[in-house]
């Protein structure tokens, strides 16, 4: 039986007409000052109206990447505009047109609720008998009426997200840009923001997604993006990508995982005839076999298994999740890179691209 990666599809994503497009970058380069090339070349191509999904390991070039849509940073090489505007000539036009909700909250603690979105009013421009309104339709939007006069100290961590939310979207912007929004939160807070996010993109706002929690992506977005070492490898919706894994997934536990006892247990599984070919990756209690036919074959490779004095202690058989296209294309499983990796710099970057 030989293993054999699964394919997916190449990075597509520019080839949409430039009027329907709320971000359209192309070739874009970011580079530090010690020269590391933080992003490599990254095409994107968002249509408006699109909830879009961009995923990638930590330090793969996310954070770098949407810095530079919103115009903190500028690219060495490449175009980037942003509902029609170019990011480079006209970064004012361009921030004028989205919201950005960073992974760290912007919220003032010493004001209200009330007070932080009517600031965020006047920085905005928003016309001063427009601003009530406003300010009572955001609340309610975001589930804050009730304490909309107290101050923000006193607000839990989803709180202070879901304000921060509102305030980044007060001059109703047409794209928003959310890095890692829900991070940290506990699952019923995540759940709320989900839920409003989710609104809003369905009143007409393109919205544009970095997140580690990879089942709101499979439910909310329509395609999504992921990056590796600073290059798009793959753009699609989240079902094609998880047909391109390929077959089913048979997730065995062994009742001795110890790295010499599993990897026997797969060069069983190997010179099995139950499977023509199939992707093996190990695990911390055994492996998981990817393979067309999976489903059908576990009679036939447990009985392989247990011929081998191979002793199975519990397997399950599934379809494909976008966890198992993160760990395909990036080698890593989304919690493993969340642990262990490490934090985009935000250093100023180099030449064309040095930041004022």
């Amino acid at each position: 039986m030989e293993s054999q990666p699964p394919r997916m599809q190449a990075d597509n994503s520019c080839q949409s007409n430039e009027e329907q497009l709320a971000i359209n970058a192309t070739d874009v380069h970011v580079t530090y000052e010690d020269g590391t090339e933080a992003v490599c070349g990254v095409n994107l191509a968002v249509e408006k109206g699109e909830f879009f999904g961009f995923l990638g390991p930590n330090g793969a070039g996310k954070t770098t990447t949407i810095k530079t849509l919103v115009t903190l940073l500028r690219p060495n090489q490449g175009s980037v505009s942003i509902n029609g505007y170019d990011v480079e000539t006209e970064p004012q036009a361009v921030s004028e047109s989205i919201g950005y909700m960073a992974q760290e909250t912007s919220v003032d603690e010493e004001l209200t609720a009330r007070e932080n979105i009517r600031f965020a009013c006047e920085v905005y421009g928003v016309p001063d008998s427009e601003q009530d309104k406003r300010i009572e339709r955001l609340l309610d939007l975001v589930g804050l009426t009730d304490v909309a006069d107290e101050r923000a100290e006193n607000y839990s961590g989803g709180m202070k997200k879901r304000l921060d939310a509102a305030t980044v979207l007060v001059h109703r912007p047409p794209l928003v840009f959310l890095d890692e929004p829900t991070t940290g939160l506990d699952p019923e807070a995540r759940m709320r923001l989900w839920n409003y996010f989710e609104r809003l993109n369905e009143r007409g706002t393109t919205v544009f997604l970095t997140t580690q929690y990879l089942e709101e992506v499979d439910r909310l977005c329509d395609r999504l993006s992921v990056i590796q070492d600073g290059k798009i490898v793959a753009t699609d919706t989240p079902r094609a990508l998880k047909s391109a894994v390929g077959g089913d997934i048979l997730d065995l536990t062994l009742a001795d995982s110890s790295e010499q006892a599993t990897e026997r247990a797969i060069e069983v599984v190997r010179e099995s005839d139950a499977l023509d070919t199939a992707t093996i990756e190990t695990t911390d209690d055994g492996f998981t076999i990817t393979a067309e036919g999976a489903r059908e074959a576990v009679s036939k490779l447990f009985v392989a298994l247990h011929e081998a004095d191979v002793v199975v202690t519990g397997f399950d058989v599934r379809s494909p999740t976008l966890d198992d296209v993160f760990l395909a294309l990036t080698g890593e499983s989304p919690e493993a890179s969340n642990r262990d990796g490490t934090n985009e710099r935000s250093a100023t970057v180099s030449g064309r691209g040095t930041t004022e």
